[in-house]
């Protein structure tokens, strides 16, 4: 039984595929093909990583300056979880942090946000198998 509605009016994701997703933010939809951190309270920044090897402490020391109680991690394109030492910022801060692939978490996300949670998706976007970038 669904106690409250949905909300609307946060930031969600239309769609998504192999190296994209669509998000819209108030009416805006926009397609992303780089990977990005997006935001239920309308956050929208770049992630400057093209691949899972190439992440750093810093790629998630940066999400804890948004204040999420919820970080969920799109690890590319089949699961992969960072290594612990990554997320020590977010656990000093009680930021929770769950790991999926990232047509998962972009599900997860649009349900989250929709609920009016303060979370972040960190989606890390990979060419396709076979395209170059």
């Amino acid at each position: 039984m669904k106690l409250q509605p949905d909300r609307l009016d946060v930031q969600s994701i239309l769609g998504y595929g192999p190296g994209w997703i669509g998000v819209a933010n108030q009416g805006v939809a926009e397609k992303i093909e780089h990977s990005v951190v997006i935001g239920s309270r309308g956050e929208k920044f770049d992630w400057a990583c093209d691949r899972f090897e190439d992440l750093t402490e810093a790629h998630f020391a940066r999400l804890v300056d948004s204040g999420p109680e919820l970080v969920i991690f799109g690890s590319g394109t089949r699961l992969r979880f960072p290594p612990p030492a990554f997320l020590r910022g977010l656990m000093a801060a009680r930021i929770g942090v769950e790991t999926m692939d990232t047509i998962a978490a972009c599900r997860t996300y649009n349900i989250l946000a929709g609920e009016g949670r303060k979370v972040l998706a960190a989606l890390l976007m990979e060419a396709p198998e076979g395209a170059a970038k």
